[in-house]
């Protein structure tokens, strides 16, 4: 492990007496049951250890990141829904009209476009030819801190992960909604004479929330693996930018840092999602 530490320019300079003095410093020369079990202690006291290029702690790097992240995550999971869904279910509405094959169009070549392409294409158009927003980082340096700018830096970056998201929230909602409007409660709604959009939103959406909080639950490591790239385009001073600048760097304590704080977001959303099935159906209790 340490060898894979070294530089490949500067590891000749360095004999094995380094190679032995670096081990003994990280605990390496010790069984490796005892690695686990010190490692393990470690992290239960929120010790992720320390970057081998600053010599920070690894959490603390983190914590300095993850905020942004989330930022920039809850944003575009949210715009991506609230945009998502009232498309899903127009398309539904009008299933094989014109409108319905423009939006399944759209959602296809939006999933099947790289996000760097979206980022690249978004900075060239946006901040270098018409100069409308910023072109990277999260606030403009020498002018104070302010919610505008910081909106502004967020803009393009927010817009290409939520348009990745939303052709997966509309995709999902026509079918969901489609499968409901089939279902024997719709008929007997729309045969009391309820109004369409009284049988849209209380009979059919509603039993078609289950899979979207599914879909959206599960999109999170979909958007975390997008944002790795949409940051370090950006220049946005999230987990993403980290974690490209620690591989880069061999940093591997930040790698492993980062990987374990990506799971336990993936772990929460998952848990979240749970929850958020009793809220959209009665019918199921957790006890």
């Amino acid at each position: 492990p340490v060898t894979a530490m070294i530089n490949p320019a500067t590891r000749g300079e360095l004999g094995p007496e380094w190679v032995e003095e670096r081990k003994k410093a990280l605990g390496l020369d010790r069984p490796m049951i005892y690695r686990y079990g010190l490692w393990l202690k470690e992290l239960l006291s929120g010790n992720l250890g320390y970057s081998l290029v600053g010599g920070q702690p690894v959490a603390e790097q983190i914590g300095a990141r993850i905020g942004p992240t989330l930022l920039l995550m809850v944003s575009a999971i949210t715009l991506g829904t609230v945009i998502g869904i009232p498309l899903g279910v127009y398309s539904a509405l009008r299933p094989n009209s014109w409108t319905d094959y423009l939006l399944t169009i759209f959602g296809f070549l939006a999933i099947s476009t790289p996000v760097f392409f979206l980022g690249l294409a978004s900075m060239y158009v946006f901040a270098v030819n018409l100069k409308w927003l910023p072109t990277s980082g999260m606030r403009t340096l020498g002018i104070p801190a302010s919610t505008t700018d910081l909106i502004k830096h967020m803009i393009m970056p927010v817009s290409v992960l939520a348009l990745v998201h939303i052709p997966l929230v509309m995709r999902y909602t026509r079918a969901s909604m489609i499968e409901s409007f089939r279902q024997d409660y719709v008929t007997t709604a729309r045969a009391k004479g309820l109004r369409e959009r009284a049988v849209v939103i209380w009979h059919a959406f509603r039993n078609a929330l289950i899979p979207l909080i599914t879909i959206i639950g599960l999109s999170l490591p979909e958007l975390l693996s997008g944002a790795v790239i949409t940051e370090t385009i950006f220049q946005w001073p999230g987990m993403g930018l980290l974690a490209m600048r620690a591989v880069n760097a061999r940093d591997y304590p930040l790698v492993l840092g980062v990987i374990l704080v990506t799971a336990c977001m993936v772990l929460i959303s998952n848990l979240i999602a749970d929850l958020c099935y009793a809220v959209a159906d009665p019918r199921i209790r957790y006890r």
